[in-house]
């Protein structure tokens, strides 16, 4: 098949700039590449020429809509069998393509998703962060993991949409906070089969400093009550976890005054948290100083979400 990728960009350069170099390495070399600068001040256009010899790359400069509109654009201009679309911050390792044609020839599918890893060049912040973000200690493991929870729902970090669906349920219809989950439910309600490909994963360097990792997290936990406005039914009890996390740290400070043997023990089921997060990390990472980071970005995963999907649900509910 012939692949079409979409890769929108906004003020990332750099990125952008390794994203096209992993693509030159590719194994399968039957596809073209579409950038779509969202309006940046900091274009990549420069850095375009440095690859045209040797990938088919085409660019394009539009004003600032959006992620998820960005990618319809680049839909609109896309010429493959096959839609796959990137983040600007994900690194694609060279057998990425081959694996994902040699699964579509045998399962072919509307619609699918891979994983994400860390790459051995990231920084320990990117290794601790990646590791929370796809451990079976936080929500992470359900997002790119063989046995996740319920059907699966690709994500536009790593996804890939057939011609067909998109000429016959149409792209994003929001275009940030949950545009890719309201997008990949819609696509399961009309019929279409979705598949996690576990070999066409990506390396996604994600945020580099907790603070940007914790306001990604709170957009999620808020994108989570967003994405309910359509389907009030995919939020579920599991999407509650972070914000029971959040509420009963939050609470402990008042036990200790009401029973502080409650409180206490209370403290040492999140000690023990993240204790066990600790020894999992360092036995995937195989380093100390990855281990302990991953104590604070486990935890920010979820008091993050947890905080965003509170607040964005609190408002749903004073708009009635």
């Amino acid at each position: 098949m012939f692949y079409s990728v979409i890769i929108p960009v906004y003020n990332r350069p750099q990125e952008i700039d390794e994203l096209l170099e992993s693509l030159t390495y590719q194994t399968y070399k039957n596809f073209e590449v579409l950038i779509v600068e969202d309006g940046s001040s900091d274009k990549c256009d420069h850095i375009i020429p440095k690859y045209q010899e040797q990938l088919k790359i085409t660019y394009y400069f539009k004003p600032n809509t959006g992620q998820g509109f960005s990618r319809n654009y680049g839909f609109d201009q896309a010429k493959g069998d096959y839609f796959i679309v990137f983040d600007s911050d994900c690194i694609i390792p060279k057998h990425y393509f081959q694996a994902v044609e040699d699964y579509l020839n045998d399962n072919p599918v509307g619609a699918y998703g891979g994983p994400d890893k860390a790459h051995e060049s990231f920084t320990p912040m990117q290794k601790a962060i990646s590791y929370s973000m796809t451990s079976p200690f936080t929500t992470g493991g359900i997002r790119g993991n063989k046995k996740h929870y319920g059907t699966f729902h690709p994500r536009s970090f790593n996804m890939g949409i057939s011609k067909e669906v998109y000429a016959k349920v149409g792209g994003y219809k929001i275009t940030r906070m949950g545009e890719d989950l309201e997008f990949s439910m819609r696509m399961i309600k009309a019929g279409y089969q979705t598949a996690l490909i576990e070999d066409a994963f990506v390396y996604h360097k994600r945020r580099t400093s907790l603070s940007q990792f914790y306001k990604q997290l709170h957009f999620f936990g808020r994108a989570r009550i967003n994405v309910g406005r359509f389907y009030p039914e995919e939020v579920k009890l599991l999407h509650w976890f972070p914000a029971l996390f959040t509420l009963g740290f939050l609470s402990l400070p008042l036990l200790y005054f009401i029973f502080w043997p409650l409180a206490a023990m209370g403290l040492g089921v999140y000690l023990l948290f993240l204790a066990v997060n600790f020894s999992s990390s360092l036995a995937k990472n195989k380093s100390l100083k990855v281990a302990i980071i991953s104590m604070a970005t486990s935890f920010t995963q979820l008091y993050a979400y947890g905080i965003g999907f509170l607040t964005e649900g609190w408002r749903k509910l004073l708009k009635g």
